[in-house]
């Protein structure tokens, strides 16, 4: 996990324990002074991975998804052993992988990359880690209506650089662009193991009558929170307090978490790591 710099709201709070209550090792990767991080969490700088003075963001936002994009790909490949988790992944039950590989399907056509293990001989790991070594590189797997005016920009000598491309550049978008044409899109697990409730069924985990517990099943390892988006709506209607009859809300009890001594507040985008699925 990474966690630029600042407080933990509840919500990752929530992420970290659920892990260390089944039992999983987690380590939190930080730039800056990290508050409210539950104990029995490895707290390690992220320079060991990727230099602060490496950090990309989306210009048109302000978001360093791009960073994070970059970040768990490079610590994929620097460190063994391990799995990639954003800080909006809950865990139902031990991650585990036979095979190296651990991603999933979020939708249809989308695999996403917020719970992410990729094998030391992935061609797709070593392509993501050429594409976001390769700012400027425009990638394939945009349309052909989103790269003409990138290459109509490159020739006429002012290459866009990532940050100036369009959103989630290095997201979901190039994994399962990767992911197929590698042939490993075969390994991504079926929506229901880490995306049960999708996006558009995402406001069932924070309503008291949303009863989005239907949506797992006995496969389910993780349930994806959508963060950005999940963290704005509880903020705006529950004033940054789940609902105590939520999904949420529950799972906040279950865990031991008071979400009232680490709500969520407004904050700069750069405080955090967004998921680049969120937009």
């Amino acid at each position: 996990m990474l966690w630029i710099e600042g407080p933990l709201s509840f919500l990752e709070q929530l992420c970290i324990k659920s892990f260390l209550d089944v039992g999983q090792h987690v380590r939190l990767y930080t730039y800056g002074p990290v508050t409210n991080i539950p104990e029995g969490v490895e707290v390690r700088d992220a320079r060991e991975v990727l230099a602060d003075d490496e950090v990309i963001l989306h210009k048109r936002t302000g978001s360093p998804a791009l960073h994070s994009d970059k970040f768990r790909v490079q610590m994929l490949a620097k460190v063994r052993d391990i799995i990639w988790a954003d800080t909006d992944a809950y865990c139902v039950k031990p991650f585990t992988t036979e095979n190296g590989h651990l991603h999933g399907w979020l939708a249809a056509h989308e695999i996403n990359g917020g719970v992410l293990a990729l094998p030391a001989d992935s061609a797709t790991l070593y392509d993501l880690i050429d594409y976001t070594n390769h700012p400027y590189r425009i990638p394939h797997w945009l349309s052909p209506k989103q790269r003409r005016p990138l290459i109509d920009m490159a020739l006429a000598g002012e290459t866009p650089h990532a940050s100036d491309m369009p959103w989630g550049i290095w997201g979901p978008r190039a994994l399962t662009w990767l992911l197929r044409d590698n042939n490993e899109a075969r390994f991504s697990q079926p929506q229901d193991v880490l995306y049960p409730v999708t996006y558009r069924d995402r406001r069932a985990m924070v309503r008291s009558n949303g009863n989005a517990e239907r949506f797992l099943t006995e496969n389910t390892m993780s349930i994806h929170f959508y963060g950005r988006r999940m963290r704005s709506f509880i903020l705006n209607r529950f004033n940054g307090i789940p609902h105590p009859e939520s999904m949420v809300g529950r799972l906040v009890e279950k865990h031991g978490i008071d979400p009232h001594a680490a709500p969520l507040q407004k904050k700069a985008s750069t405080d955090d790591l967004v998921d680049a699925s969120d937009e």
